[in-house]
């Protein structure tokens, strides 16, 4: 096979971040990536880096990942000085990052991905400004990532592995899920921040060659004490830290110096979420990863107690390293692909669990091996998150459709990928399907997706977004017993919306039906109440407040981007 016929390259990346260092040397690994022709830049066909540094006004040569030869790894030893001092390397570890997280999602949700804007290529800038801190821009299309002097030497954000999987993670889920860039719940705002640290944590996780490096600081030994792998010890690791390095330099900046965000430590309580702490975005979507990360320590740790001693209290370690990653594996598949169970806009956690636990229950119905739903349901509720009310077998599963609804007219071959025969179908069954016949209706996407349980076996399914909206003035909105203290007048226009995720199974058939209904005035009335107090209905704020990313409380311009925790 010749080096253009390959489908994966290998290209050297940080492991983590520069702060994690073995025997003096940070921490690299070399990951899979799609192989595509690759012109300068790298430029390929779903990310552009463009090494622009607006605050020096700096445009850097364009890398070239293939002038050692096509598909060729030219940081196969890297130092580190061309760690820190390379821009080359710095581009290469942005690129690969981001293919590899963008991978990840493809493989997880058994199609294509795109991005939240009209383009094919993710640009990120690897030095994009003198500042610590780094985000996603729906406005200007890419990521980017800022760097800042430290206690010795330059702190990079494009060179965390954590950070830019957590911003590709946003670009992701903009393009999978539009609306949650919308103003709406705490939750909602919330779910971005967790969401991306999920995949960022669980990404590291997964590589085996890491965990079993950093459990065992590089001594040449094959055992490690169980007590280094004990619920607490996990908690503790620094694998479960998000950008150690930049929590440890921004000490300067802010009175912690431990890692940015370490949700796993955080004690569980039913009341959490009603304490105002965790009122904003970065501090309540800690809560959600609490409970996922502390649902992984749990299997792992059961998983691992099965293994057995090797000799006196040793555990083999490679046999511990694989447990860590395949378990890392397994729920980072059941993160991402439960967003496809989950309504098109406001989400709250209790949605996303129960998305979770349908996700995995479609293409893995019998949980008796790992437990994995059963401990993902009681660490959620230990944190306050409940599963949705439902009428399924396994408690907080979506409950499948009930209504009659009819399928004349309609081709299924069609309704795999075409949103008007989509929109033919949901028409015939607008009221089997409970849709306000007053609102706009539309079908923003139609996803064939081909998944692969852990057994083998292929679930195919057709996912789809219904959108309902409805242009309202605020003196209407009494006629459905909405009262809210808008900071507008009687004519101005407000806009409700509402909508579903239809599932229909590979026969054509609709499953699920999963959604908040645009006639909901009691919920259409708390998301105009939490838009007030955040003030997207301001007058001096009205335009910005109707394209906010997600915190609306931290608007920086009139662009459509997050001001990230890193700072």
């Amino acid at each position: 096979m010749t080096a253009r016929q390959m489908r994966t390259r290998y290209l050297t990346i940080v492991a983590q971040d520069p702060g994690l260092k073995l025997n003096g040397k940070i921490l690299t690994e070399r990951v899979a990536v799609p192989a595509e022709c690759l012109d300068r830049g790298p430029l390929g066909n779903r990310v552009h880096v463009v090494d622009y540094d607006a605050s020096t006004q700096t445009l850097y040569s364009p890398a070239d990942l293939e002038a050692s030869g096509a598909y060729e790894d030219a940081y196969l030893k890297p130092s580190s000085i061309t760690i820190l001092g390379d821009p080359g390397f710095h581009a290469q570890n942005v690129y690969a990052i981001a293919m590899r997280t963008l991978a990840r999602f493809e493989s997880a949700l058994g199609r294509r991905v795109g991005w939240g804007f009209d383009s094919h290529q993710l640009k990120i800038a690897p030095h994009a400004f003198a500042d610590p801190n780094a985000f996603y821009s729906r406005a200007d299309q890419g990521l980017m990532f800022g760097y800042f002097p430290g206690h010795s030497g330059m702190v990079f954000s494009c060179l965390s592995h954590d950070v830019v999987a957590h911003e590709t993670t946003h670009a992701l889920l903009d393009g999978l899920r539009v609306g949650y860039m919308d103003p709406s719940s705490a939750d909602q705002a919330a779910f971005h921040e967790a969401f991306a640290d999920l995949v960022a944590l669980l990404s590291v996780f997964s590589l085996k060659s890491v965990v079993k490096r950093v459990l065992s600081r590089d001594s040449g030994s094959n055992l490690v004490p169980a007590s280094a792998i004990s619920k607490a010890a996990l908690k503790q690791s620094v694998l479960l830290g998000l950008a150690e390095e930049m929590g440890d330099e921004l000490g300067a900046y802010r009175s912690s110096q431990d890692a940015l965000r370490r949700s796993v430590e955080l004690n569980p309580s039913r009341g959490l979420l009603n304490q105002s702490e965790f009122s904003e975005a970065h501090r309540r979507g800690e809560v959600l990863v609490a409970a996922v990360m502390n649902a992984f320590i749990s299997v792992l740790s059961h998983r691992i107690s099965q293994l057995g001693t090797v000799t006196g209290n040793m555990l083999d370690l490679n046999r511990v390293a694989e447990e860590a990653a395949d378990v890392a594996d397994y729920l980072l598949t059941m993160v991402i692909r439960a967003i496809d169970y989950t309504p098109p806009m406001h989400i709250n956690f209790n949605d996303y669990l129960s998305a979770l636990l349908t996700a995995d229950y479609e293409i893995r119905p019998d949980d008796s091996r790992f437990h994995f739903r059963n401990i993902i349901r009681e660490t959620f509720t230990a944190y306050g998150i409940d599963p949705i009310p439902t009428k399924s077998a396994e408690p907080g599963i979506w409950d499948h459709l009930e209504s009659d609804v009819t399928y004349r007219g309609v081709h299924f071959s069609s309704m795999q990928h075409d949103p008007e025969e989509v929109f033919r179908f949901i028409w015939e069954n607008r009221q089997s399907l409970n849709l306000f016949e007053q609102a706009g209706t539309r079908i923003t996407s139609v996803r064939p997706c081909s998944r692969l349980s852990p057994e083998g076996f292929q679930l195919k399914e057709t996912v789809a977004e219904c959108v309902q909206t409805l242009s309202i003035s605020v003196g209407e909105l009494k006629r459905f017993k909405i009262d809210v203290d808008f900071p507008l007048s009687a004519h101005d226009e407000v806009t409700l919306q509402g909508g579903s995720t239809l599932i229909f199974d590979d026969y054509g058939k609709l499953k699920y039906a999963i959604g908040t209904r645009l006639h909901n005035w009691e919920k259409q009335s708390e998301r105009l109440r939490l838009m007030v107090d955040a003030g997207c209905f301001d007058r001096e704020t009205t335009a910005l407040g109707r394209i906010s990313a997600l915190h609306t409380e931290r608007f920086m311009d009139t662009h459509s981007h997050r001001r990230e925790g890193w700072k």
